[in-house]
């Protein structure tokens, strides 16, 4: 409509123009617009005629020749040249005093091009900008009637964020960054092979286990660690508490340990080259490890839990930004953060400083689903929820990141299988129906009404599609499909796991992204894809055979790149000592499948517990949110009791008055009272002993008193709270701090930075190690030891045993 009403009223003014041209040439009056082709007349004094005329007359406004720059014949309409040599002097006079021709000027003051939106080209301009409208127009429409269709259900605010950056047909991606970059580039351990070196002992791990269950997180763990044990790596197991996976770990040739939080600070962490942590229960294990002189030893995280990621939204929230500070900090000690699958690193983003890593592989849906299989039948699946065995059932799945919404995947998807819905939702076989489902969202959002409104669209029959959420029973809408559809508008970097669980039950699976079935976004490519997995409205034998082989691929799927991507990920971040036998090549690891013989019984027996356990985040989050609360309750108690009043006031006055009373009367009568003073050496001896009991720097407590008449005094030497758990107390030790912010408070330690100001230098520190305190003792040691020996002792001797 826009562009008809001004294509009418361009047209008007076009009759308008070209009637007036006519009349015009009637009267054969020159165009005002037109350009002469003859060079202007000029008079007497070299000016052109008429011009000084036009000028003498607007003298009154302006008496100089700046109107010239108003008869530029540039300004004129371009219609026409007039090729006419005459003009009427007269009416180009009336025609220059006109202010539609005075003010049309080419240039404005700043000399800037105003281009005349004139004639044809103020047409074609019209035009452009009409197309221009209609197209912003119809992309806002469709992005208006997707919202309305398949985002009933509410974003979450950390969600939607996320979606809102993103554009339909692009892909969101975990990018290698900061220590993931790193580690992505490192070049391994081939230029330390080709040096000799003396080693006489492996590479030493230390492996601290959340937990001792047999689930497919041990699997992993337990695939892992004989693979690196192949390569050379020694390692020592500490569990923080027993369970059913005791004898497996202890049958790996490693030392095992149970350790709890009162052995959390008794671990010399330094004899390890690195910690690997497997969960978030090892949290409070790994505290230790924030301190001197253990922050510098590698610590890799393993995050396979999305437990706090859940819980990550809701302190933001309720504004508890103390414990997300508290979870960053414990995220940034560790040099690597690693996750499974891509998606986790996104769930956490908020506690990402950099560190974040994922080595895609786990077992953890093949164990679910065979787990479940276990323990339900697909017939009485699809009874209690309205299908007969007869029915054909087809699953439509998307991309496993939103799993909270359903989003442009399903819009896609619609679009894509539209012809194929339409052809096989309407035909009644002697079997039975064809029934598609949709897996996404929450079951309470609304979404079965929107595709419920698609399918009436589409004319589709009753009940022919049906929606399900990811809140519910996952595992049994997809046991109860015999096709599972794949389309993504996403493409995701690992394998969806939904798929490895769809062809784990032994599901025939469509896939356009990871299989050869067919192009995305082609629904004839779509449609014979499918033909070939129906037969006679039943499953084909070509479907039974990729259903089969399907289950074989997904049993071991990703195995051999988690072991790899482990052993790689060691000999990139590791440091090697002198004394330490570098490990085995990686291409010498041969592990292709996981350790399922280990853990045969536990899936057979299994009853696939869904609760929620108890986890270490509810804990930490339990203890300071209570403190907060208990904090506020105090405060608003003191507050009730600290409201005086005027006979409070009163009394306290009275107190004060009386207490001033007692004291001069008690100095009065001290003055008039004669004292003994006693003997000169037991005054002289009492003096003595508190200068002893000083509060000074190297005497603050009875250490030294103890050391009197001892022939020696070992000085241990010590960088760091952490190895305050293994000094020694008592005359014969003393400490010997080479940090200065780290000494112990209540004990005579020896300041070693103070005594040798040249331990400030990092350099000298890091270069001098412990030899740097036997010299600060040396320097001026007449000031500080009065003992005829001396002995000197490292921390780690105690912590070593």
């Amino acid at each position: 409509p826009t562009v008809t009403k001004l294509s009418e009223n361009f047209r008007h003014f076009l009759e308008k123009i070209t009637k007036k041209k006519k009349e015009r040439k009637e009267k054969k009056e020159p165009l005002p617009m037109g350009r002469s082709s003859s060079p202007p007349g000029l008079d007497g004094d070299g000016n052109e005629n008429g011009k000084n005329n036009a000028i003498n007359n607007n003298s009154d406004t302006n008496n100089n020749n700046n109107d010239q720059g108003f008869y530029s014949i540039r300004d004129r309409f371009p219609f026409k040249r007039n090729p006419g040599h005459s003009r009427d002097r007269i009416k180009q006079y009336s025609l220059l005093e006109r202010p539609l021709v005075r003010n049309r000027a080419r240039f404005n003051r700043k000399g800037l091009l105003h281009f005349p939106f004139r004639g044809i080209y103020l047409f074609y301009f019209l035009i452009f900008f009409s197309v221009f409208a209609f197209a912003v127009a119809s992309m806002v429409m469709q992005s208006s009637i997707t919202a309305m269709l398949f985002r009933q259900g509410g974003e979450r605010s950390w969600r939607r964020s996320i979606r809102e950056g993103l554009r339909f047909g692009s892909s969101l991606k975990f990018m290698p960054a900061g220590i993931s970059r790193l580690l992505a580039e490192g070049g391994g351990l081939d230029p330390m092979r080709s040096t000799d070196r003396i080693g006489f002992r492996g590479p030493r791990l230390a492996l601290v286990l959340g937990n001792m269950k047999k689930n497919s997180q041990s699997l992993m763990l337990v695939t892992v660690v004989k693979s690196l044990q192949r390569l050379g790596y020694e390692f020592k197991i500490y569990a923080l508490d027993s369970g059913e996976a005791h004898g497996m770990w202890e049958n790996l040739s490693a030392q095992f340990s149970f350790f709890g939080p009162e052995q959390f600070g008794h671990i010399d962490w330094s004899m390890f080259e690195g910690v690997i942590a497997d969960s978030l229960e090892a949290k409070e294990a790994i505290s230790s490890l924030m301190q001197e002189p253990f922050d510098t030893v590698t610590l890799i995280w393993i995050v396979q839990e999305d437990t706090l990621a859940k819980r990550l939204p809701v302190y933001e929230e309720k504004g508890l930004q103390h414990l997300v500070l508290n979870w960053k900090t414990a995220f940034t000690r560790a040099n690597v953060i690693l996750f499974p699958d891509f998606t986790l690193p996104m769930l956490y983003s908020l506690l990402d400083t950099g560190n974040f890593h994922v080595i895609p592989g786990s077992p953890v849906d093949v164990w679910g689903a065979e787990s479940y299989s276990k323990t339900h039948e697909k017939q009485q699946l699809r009874k209690d929820n309205g299908f007969s065995m007869d029915d054909m059932v087809v699953l439509v799945v998307g991309s496993s990141f939103f799993y909270d919404e359903l989003s442009w995947d399903y819009a896609v998807a619609l679009q894509t299988i539209g012809p194929l819905l339409q052809r096989y939702t309407r035909r009644n076989d002697a079997g039975g129906s064809f029934k598609f489902i949709f897996l996404s969202g929450n079951s309470t959002d609304g979404y079965n009404d929107a595709l419920q409104q698609v399918a009436s669209r589409l004319g589709l029959p009753q009940g022919s599609v049906r929606h399900y959420g990811l809140d519910g029973d996952t595992n049994g809408v997809i046991l109860m499909a015999d096709i599972v559809l794949y389309g993504s508008s996403q493409e995701e970097q690992g394998f969806p796991p939904l798929i490895i669980r769809a062809m784990t039950f032994g599901i025939p699976v469509v896939d356009g992204a990871h299989c050869v079935f067919f192009p995305k976004h082609d629904p004839d490519a779509l449609l014979r894809a499918f033909s070939l997995l129906i037969s006679n409205g039943r499953l084909s034998k070509f479907a039974e055979t990729v259903a089969s082989s399907g289950r074989l691929l997904a049993k071991n799927i990703l195995a051999s790149e988690c072991v790899t991507g482990y052993a790689s990920l060691l000999v990139n971040l590791l440091y090697f000592p002198s004394d330490v036998l570098l490990p085995g090549p990686v291409s010498e690891l041969q592990q292709a499948s996981w350790e399922w013989n280990l853990f045969r019984k536990e899936i057979e027996h299994s009853n696939f517990d869904t609760s929620v356990d108890s986890s270490v985040v509810y804990t930490v989050e339990e203890e300071l949110t209570k403190h907060i609360i208990d904090t506020s309750k105090n405060r608003t108690e003191l507050q009730d009791q600290d409201a005086l009043t005027g006979q409070d006031l009163d009394l306290v006055t009275e107190i004060e008055n009386f207490e001033d009373y007692e004291r001069l009367e008690m100095e009065e009568i001290n003055e008039r009272t004669e004292r003994h003073l006693g003997v000169w050496d037991e005054i002289y001896r009492n003096a003595r002993k508190s200068e002893k009991l000083r509060f000074e720097a190297n005497e603050r407590d009875e250490g030294e008193l103890e050391r009197t008449g001892q022939p020696v005094c070992i000085y241990e030497i010590y960088s760091g709270a952490g190895a305050w758990p293994f000094l020694h107390h008592g005359s014969l030790y003393r400490g010997l701090s080479l940090s200065r912010r780290a000494r112990r408070l209540t004990s005579d330690d020896v300041d070693a930075v103070g005594r040798l100001p040249l331990l400030n230098s990092t350099y000298y520190r890091d270069l001098l190690c412990e030899v740097g305190g036997m010299f600060s003792i040396a320097n001026r040691v007449d000031s500080i030891h009065k003992r005829p020996w001396i002995g000197f002792q490292s921390w780690q001797a105690a912590g070593r045993k």
